[in-house]
């Protein structure tokens, strides 16, 4: 059984939704045990991330997928003060070889979501993981109309959050389908590359 963590920041709400879709995805996978761990913000002190019980699930973890909205350009401070307290993993390799994925949602068509999804590249390579990325074909280019990878990215998903403000959150139903499929294919190359 090879296992999939999923860690996450979600200040809305919205990035919590695609991730439980990216979970489903990958929990449908024979021979996967996916998880979602969600970055609290009690965790946070002082601006620096602690939480000795999510890094002993992800040093466990065959699979780690990276999930947070996009702030101003940019992953959350949130999972930022997550992604600088995994430090002394790198420091160690702890995570090398570990395949990597991440998803990203903004309330924009773009929201400058690339500029995250290449943090999230980065962070993984430097902590000498094996990046999955995503493949879909937008469905508008196959005449399909499901709105599978509506937006486009073949980095990691990108998803767009259109519900207004206040009222809680709705995934569109292109975006909960390229989170399960992008679920899937992190599950389907973690079983090839992980024996």
């Amino acid at each position: 059984m090879k296992n999939i963590a999923i860690i996450y920041f979600t200040g809305s709400g919205s990035t919590g939704r695609l991730a439980e879709a990216v979970h489903a995805g990958a929990a449908s996978v024979a021979g996967v045990q996916a998880e979602l761990i969600a970055i609290a913000g009690k965790d946070i002190t002082e601006g620096r991330y602690s939480n000795d019980a999510v890094f002993e699930k992800l040093s466990k973890a065959d699979a780690i997928i990276f999930g947070t909205p996009t702030y101003m350009g940019g992953a959350a401070a949130q999972f930022k003060a997550f992604a600088d307290a995994s430090a002394g993993v790198w420091f160690g390799q702890g995570w090398k070889d570990k395949i990597a994925g991440a998803f990203t949602i903004s309330a924009g068509p773009s929201g400058d979501k690339l500029s995250t999804l290449q943090y999230l590249f980065v962070f993984a390579s430097q902590h000498g993981m094996i990046w999955a990325g995503n493949p879909g074909i937008p469905s508008f280019m196959l005449g399909k109309t499901d709105g599978h990878n509506r937006l486009g990215s073949t980095t990691g998903v990108m998803a767009q959050n259109t519900t207004p403000q206040g009222q809680p959150p709705v995934l569109d139903p292109g975006d909960q389908l390229t989170g399960e499929k992008y679920g899937q294919r992190v599950a389907e190359v973690t079983l090839k590359l992980r024996s």
